[in-house]
């Protein structure tokens, strides 16, 4: 049995965390308050995740540190650079592979679908904060200090308030009543499942081809928002519902109050073209495949119900 750390409890963290204890290992789960799925496995640990002097100690003797943290939406550019640079620092000392879990957004609008070897040629804010992370551990990596892989998904299907077709969305699904979505409904976009990011990541802190490279999570072929809500009700077994999309000038008056709203323009793009992620590489090199999209709905249901 074996250490593994886990930074941050959110959807992919406590996947990430059930999942390498379920294969029998030891596993430390570290966020601010100490929160985390309760398992015989797992020791939920209360720490600061930006303060290498906090992180190093947890992860002495660990053979791989995840990092999964999720700062808030608005403060990705305060919060993100401290917490990256004390987990590559806690990954060099302790020797552990640092697998960190990473979106799209380094990559900027993109015609076509995305694979692991476009440039990072994101604009705004949030994007250049993910393509600095990522270019920081790839240097510490290649300087052979630090062994490091990256996997990226696209937007999950999860329970929550971060997903877009979770709360505000499946509530009123389940209820029979018309939904809004960001637009469009109508474009082509990749919806990741959070339990093949946590089996990605597993897999790929625990082979060397991973090691220096960022990898696709496996993911279904892309379903427009209007097409997956159509999925849910099915899934559901409730009448399809209606779809429409949020007024712009409601919008606009939410960003006047919401920080996490104001966020939005900066990636709108990613809902109002196609969206889509090319997992071939992952798909291949890892034997790894995207958990069928009809088992990624009734579970979303599922969640839901309870």
């Amino acid at each position: 049995m074996s250490l593994h750390v886990v930074v941050g409890a959110g959807p992919v963290g406590s996947a990430t965390a059930l999942l390498l204890a379920e294969q029998g290992h030891e596993v430390r789960l570290v966020t601010r308050s100490g929160s985390g799925p309760d398992h015989p496995a797992v020791t939920r640990t209360a720490a600061d995740a930006s303060s290498s002097a906090d992180l190093a100690p947890l992860t002495r003797g660990a053979v791989a540190l995840y990092n999964a943290a999720n700062p808030a939406y608005h403060r990705w550019a305060t919060d993100w650079p401290p917490i990256a640079a004390a987990v590559l620092d806690a990954a060099e000392r302790s020797g552990a592979v640092l697998a960190t879990v990473s979106n799209l957004y380094a990559y900027g609008p993109v015609d076509g679908p995305m694979t692991e070897d476009l440039p990072l040629l994101a604009a705004g804010t949030k994007g250049r904060v993910r393509a600095q992370m990522w270019r920081d551990a790839l240097a510490a990596h290649e300087a052979g200090r630090v062994r490091v892989t990256e996997v990226r998904g696209s937007d999950y299907l999860c329970p929550g308030p971060g997903s877009q077709l979770g709360d505000r969305v499946m509530p009123r699904l389940l209820a029979g009543k018309r939904v809004q979505v960001l637009r469009s409904a109508d474009t082509a976009h990749t919806w990741t499942s959070v339990g093949d990011v946590a089996r990605l990541l597993v897999a790929a802190a625990s082979d060397e081809r991973a090691w220096g490279g960022a990898w696709h999570v496996p993911s279904n072929p892309p379903r427009t928002q209007r097409e997956a809500v159509a999925d849910l009700c099915r899934a559901a077994g409730v009448p399809e519902v209606g779809v429409g999309e949020l007024p712009q000038a409601l919008l606009a008056a939410l960003r006047l109050v919401n920080p996490l709203m104001r966020e939005l323009p900066e990636v709108a793009y990613q809902l109002e073209r196609p969206f889509m992620l090319d997992s071939t590489a992952a798909q291949r090199t890892f034997g790894l495949a995207p958990t069928p999209w009809g088992e990624v709905l009734a579970a979303q249901v599922a969640a839901y119900r309870r």
